[in-house]
């Protein structure tokens, strides 16, 4: 049995967000041709030969996914959702892996006089030129746009016109949604009226002049399986899964150990589970003198336990990152 498997391009490679490529050997298998600036079209996961590993696009793993190229894939669920618009396919998500949080919105010049994508069409019901919106999500954002009461207030059930490079589909030539293919932020200063762009921080969009009207949704990493992703296959996606997201969980933990006289060594052990700085109950070894105590602490929560066990005259801290859960 051989299971395919999409690995992403891009952001969600990226050092400084997703690093799938780190949070495979995290995860303990063994990927080469896949570091991050590096990558292969074709990837090696030299442990385990049941797995056959090719890099992917985010915004065309879906329809990879849907037509059968690979079995399962790494993609954020906006690309997901663009590609399900119009009819549901058959990807399915196995589970979310809680990377690469972005969110898809609507954002217009930030000296814009608009507080909301309904004042927007409002305001705009006169205009005898088209409004323009450039994006990479021309489904999900036809069907926002269509789904706003100011649009519906002043075009109806039309549809917006949708051009993607050659092709054309829409009836409503008034609003013109542009496939954008990357870099969707410029074409603000080069005349568009607005933007629909997904976004980690906001911070790209402020340094374009830009400031966002509303969120269409939320979105982050999941493993996904495609149709072809059934019996045998499926199980081994789901072992992929198991193994993933533990190594995903593993990185919001530190592994912590310190020593404590033994006389306190519970007392100890009872303030870090009363104060919730442990994820399961702390584990005790006994010296001679001392104790020495390991805990596995979210990271965001290692700060004040530190200077809680200080007050126990705790010392020999160590503190470790993990690979696992």
């Amino acid at each position: 049995m051989e299971i395919v498997i999409g690995l992403p391009k891009g952001s969600l490679n990226n050092v400084n967000r997703g690093n799938t490529y780190q949070l495979f050997k995290d995860a303990g298998y063994e990927v080469r041709g896949y570091e991050p600036g590096n990558e292969s079209y074709e990837i090696n996961i030299a442990n385990d030969d049941e797995i056959k590993a090719f890099l992917t696009r985010p915004q065309s793993t879906p329809v990879e996914l849907n037509r059968g190229m690979v079995d399962i894939a790494i993609v954020g669920e906006d690309w997901v959702k663009e590609e399900s618009v119009s009819h549901e396919g058959g990807i399915t998500k196995i589970g979310d892996l809680d990377y690469g949080q972005t969110r898809l919105i609507v954002a217009v010049p930030v000296d814009s006089p608009y507080f909301s994508l309904s004042e927007f069409f409002r305001l705009n019901k006169d205009r005898k030129t088209p409004i323009l919106c450039f994006t990479e999500y021309p489904n999900l954002t036809r069907k926002h746009i269509m789904e706003n009461d100011g649009y519906k207030e002043v075009f109806g059930d039309s549809i917006p016109l949708v051009q993607v490079r050659g092709l054309v589909d829409g009836e409503n030539d008034m609003v013109q949604i542009i496939n954008s293919d990357g870099a969707t932020e410029v074409y603000i200063a080069k005349g568009a009226d607005l933007i629909v762009d997904n976004t980690q921080t906001g911070s790209s969009l402020k340094k374009a002049g830009l400031v966002e009207l509303e969120t269409i949704m939320h979105s982050s990493a999941g493993l996904y399986a495609g149709v072809s992703c059934v019996d045998e296959k499926l199980e081994k996606a789901k072992m992929i899964f198991e193994q993933l997201y533990g190594a995903t969980t593993a990185r919001k933990y530190f592994d912590v150990k310190f020593n404590v006289n033994n006389d306190i060594a519970l007392v100890v052990s009872d303030f870090l589970v009363d104060n919730g700085y442990c994820s399961d109950e702390p584990t005790i070894n006994s010296g001679s003198k001392f104790s020495q105590i390991n805990v596995l602490i979210e990271k965001n929560k290692f700060p004040e336990m530190l200077n809680g066990i200080k007050k126990y005259n705790a010392s020999s801290v160590v503190r470790m990152m993990l690979n696992n859960m």
